[in-house]
């Protein structure tokens, strides 16, 4: 009997995201002419390591003086603090943002949250810059996680100027997730 029935919505967060939380420059959180500009990106994968095609991924963030007071975001060349970019068919994701600055005593990250099929609520993680050691070894999140954990909370220097940062939901290499 259930061969003949259509996908359905479930109790979970996905897969029919694309249905209005998307939007065209969502994932710019500043514009393309922003100087100092990076992107950041990777691929979210399931917990038998295949990518994720329907999942949202958003970020937040501070500004690079480690502020929120953003100025107006009707603009794309404005930083606005927060983006929102759906998985391609092949589970990539990528932001356009700048650096942020450290806040009350934690290094520079950026906040992300993973909407995908499977799961009942949002995951929460961190993603940290791998030049900046010394913050990161004092970042009393960072610190919280295991120390053979960390390592999948750094985002990984691509060679371009970019950051690399896959986000793992289950399985070997697993992203740390954060109780929110």
């Amino acid at each position: 009997m259930t061969d003949r029935l259509g996908l359905t919505p479930s109790q979970t967060v996905g897969p029919f995201l694309s249905l209005g939380l998307p939007w065209p420059d969502g994932a710019d959180v500043v514009g393309d002419d922003t100087p100092d500009a990076v992107r950041i990106g990777g691929i979210v994968f399931d917990g038998a390591g295949e990518p994720v095609f329907d999942a949202v991924v958003e970020t937040w963030q501070a500004d690079p003086s480690g502020g929120f007071d953003h100025p107006d975001s009707s603009t794309r060349t404005s930083f606005r603090g927060f983006g929102r970019c759906p998985t391609d068919g092949d589970g990539h994701w990528e932001i356009r943002t700048l650096k942020p600055g450290p806040v009350d005593g934690q290094a520079p990250h950026v906040d992300v949250s993973v909407f995908a099929r499977g799961l009942l609520d949002r995951v929460v993680t961190r993603v940290y810059f791998p030049d900046e050691a010394d913050a990161n070894a004092a970042d009393p999140v960072l610190a919280s996680v295991p120390a053979d954990r960390r390592a999948t909370l750094v985002a990984v220097a691509t060679g371009r100027g970019d950051l690399r940062f896959d986000i793992r939901l289950q399985g070997d290499g697993e992203t740390v997730f954060f109780t929110v």
